[in-house]
């Protein structure tokens, strides 16, 4: 069984249950150092509460809601990027209370040597990378845009956002043609974009093109993007400017803009009301494929908090011979009582 192969690489996967008795959709992962201790870490979760014994450290990837930096910020022991921690603390508007490390740096978690390396997901997001006392490289990434600086590894923990083989929305390729083409049409336009991630990929991807003028964003989505990006250029509120204003707001805030402005989303969902110009900041299902293949390792958990895709994912690489498991089919509960 895949979960003994686990077992015999040193590596116990978790699961946690909520006050209601139905499991969290989180992952958490037992192992022991390199002086024999046992260690617990807890990736992109909400905190035990402090009654409870808590794991060795909170793991955060990204600063996405879905992970749940929001409660896992308020730890000491949370793990996170600094432009991570940066993002937390502005669209919670709470202090974030853990360490922090940049992008590519080596960390100390309890007296475990634990490395980061980019995934290109969003400003700060970045993997984790760390061997336990067997010498089991293990690798957690979160959601990846780009694995190619992702190390081999013997046990790969990551997402399958778009990760159903079957699902045609999870077969794409970012269509950057269509946004320069939109970009440049005359009169206003305006990209529907999430807060955080999307609109500071198409701010980016707007300078690249040659725009050098304002782009017209509400106020946290400018605090964000100001603190993200280094070269951001100019950022303005949503007042109209001219016939030529560039706007970047959430998906469901197109319809407050003006008649006269051309709306699109910038997703690879196919339920807007809007054109839809395919700009994602996740690997495709192929994509995810090819990553599995590059890292080899000798086991892939697949998790995602909610949905079907972990599982599809999983059952695919299975499928074309690679070794997976998926969240739901790990039985081993992480107690609140004995950590």
């Amino acid at each position: 069984m895949i979960s003994k192969k686990l077992i015999d690489l040193g590596v116990l996967a978790l699961r946690q249950r909520n006050s209601r008795g139905t499991f969290k959709p989180h992952i958490s992962i037992r192992f022991r150092d390199d002086s024999g201790d046992l260690r617990t870490f807890s990736i992109d979760t909400t905190r035990t509460l402090g009654k409870h014994p808590q794991p060795d450290a909170y793991l955060i990837t990204h600063a996405h809601s879905d992970h749940n930096g929001k409660s896992a910020m308020l730890s000491p022991r949370a793990v996170c990027t600094e432009k991570t921690a940066a993002a937390l603390e502005i669209r919670h508007d709470k202090k974030y209370v853990g360490s922090m490390c940049s992008l590519g740096d080596d960390i100390d978690i309890e007296g475990v040597r634990v490395k980061t390396y980019p995934t290109e997901h969003t400003a700060g997001a970045t993997s984790f990378y760390w061997e336990n006392d067997v010498g089991t490289r293990i690798l957690v990434t979160g959601d990846v845009k780009d694995a190619s600086k992702l190390p081999p590894c013997d046990v790969l923990i990551t997402e399958a956002n778009y990760g159903d083989p079957e699902d045609p929305s999870c077969h794409f390729a970012d269509d950057l043609d269509s946004m320069k083409c939109a970009l440049f049409e005359s009169g206003p336009v305006a990209f529907g974009a999430y807060e955080f991630g999307k609109a500071q990929r198409a701010v980016e991807l707007m300078r690249g093109f040659g725009y050098n003028g304002a782009i017209r964003m509400e106020a946290r989505t400018r605090a964000l993007t100001r603190s993200m990006l280094e070269d951001a250029g100019e950022l303005a509120g949503l007042e109209s400017g001219g016939e030529d204003d560039v706007f970047v707001v959430a998906p469901w805030d197109l319809n407050k803009l003006p008649w006269n402005v051309k709306k699109y989303v910038l997703s690879c969902r196919a339920d807007y009301p809007y054109p839809t110009i395919k700009i994602s900041d996740h690997l495709d299902v192929c994509g995810l494929e090819t990553m599995v293949r590059k890292l080899d390792p000798e086991v892939t958990l697949v998790y995602h908090p909610g949905g079907h895709r972990p599982s599809k994912f999983s059952k695919h690489l299975n499928s074309i011979g690679i070794d997976s498991i998926s969240i739901d089919q790990i039985g081993n509960v992480l107690s609140n009582e004995f950590i």
